[in-house]
């Protein structure tokens, strides 16, 4: 069973359920427990950290094709989404509840993620319905300067220097779109768009970190790039917080590449592979 979703990440500490704390999984995890009357288990395409948000999250879980509220003979009831949006609270949202095809895997399956980073450099700040999702930077940004050294950054790298270690976890990554841009319609708004088949943990908010220097005229333009050569994390980088970030798509390939694509995830990764 796929879900698709999102979530103001504000007041979660994070994707991933821990005890004692509000969080994404495990809001979603207890109400679709309450409809299916047994416990289920959810795999999410990205696991945000505590504040991140999220426009369009994918998970899925696997459940009986009967016997639950959530699939009756092997199809979704009618009114789920509706029974979720009345049981739920309001930082969460359930868009689609879908069947999910063979060999889908919301992690594995995934052959890219997408994410955008807001910054306001208004001396005011954000606007108040925004504050919850950009970024207060209170100097000027040269964006064409960002925009230059985030095109130095893309292409498959081992991204060590931007990444919080996590044992036996890969940081190579295949970085595939990095721009920036004024936001239109708002003033003194800037937004990062980042694309890659994944992102190591911290990635994206190291990125936006180490361009913002780039920004600010503190750093060169090249400087981000010449930290791709270390192989461990690049104390100088700034991770910026995690509010500004939004989790915006994630993309699948055809019904017919859904378990190819997951064998190829779960194989150890390395340079050229």
């Amino acid at each position: 069973m796929r879900l698709d979703l999102a979530y103001d990440g504000t007041d979660f500490a994070g994707w991933a359920r821990q005890p004692g704390l509000r969080t994404v999984q495990g809001v979603l995890e207890e109400t679709l427990a309450v409809l299916a009357r047994r416990d289920v288990a959810l795999t999410v395409a990205g696991r945000t950290d505590a504040g991140v948000h999220a426009d369009a999250q994918v998970a899925h879980a696997d459940v009986p094709a009967s016997g639950s509220a959530l699939l009756d003979a092997g199809t979704v009831p009618d009114g789920l989404v509706r029974r979720l949006a009345r049981m739920l609270p309001p930082d969460v949202r359930v868009h689609a509840v879908t069947l999910a095809p063979a060999g889908f895997d919301a992690r594995f399956s995934a052959v890219r993620r997408h994410y955008a980073y807001r910054v306001c450099t208004a001396p005011w700040g954000p606007e108040p319905l925004r504050a919850r999702d950009t970024l207060r930077w209170p100097r000027g940004l040269d964006v064409a300067a960002m925009d230059a050294a985030g095109r130095g950054l893309l292409g498959e790298h081992d991204f060590a220097a931007f990444c919080r270690p996590r044992e036996g976890a890969t940081t190579i990554r295949e970085l595939q779109h990095l721009r920036w841009a004024a936001v239109p319609g708002e003033r003194d708004v800037v937004e990062a768009r980042l694309s890659a088949d994944a992102f190591c943990h911290s990635m994206v908010r190291s990125l936006v970190g180490a361009l913002l220097a780039v920004g600010e005229g503190r750093r060169d333009v090249d400087w981000p790039a010449s930290l791709l050569t270390r192989r461990e994390r690049a104390a100088e980088v700034h991770v910026v917080a995690a509010h500004g970030l939004r989790l915006t798509g994630v993309d699948y390939p055809d019904d017919a590449g859904l378990a190819a694509r997951a064998a190829t995830t779960r194989a150890v990764r390395t340079l050229g592979s």
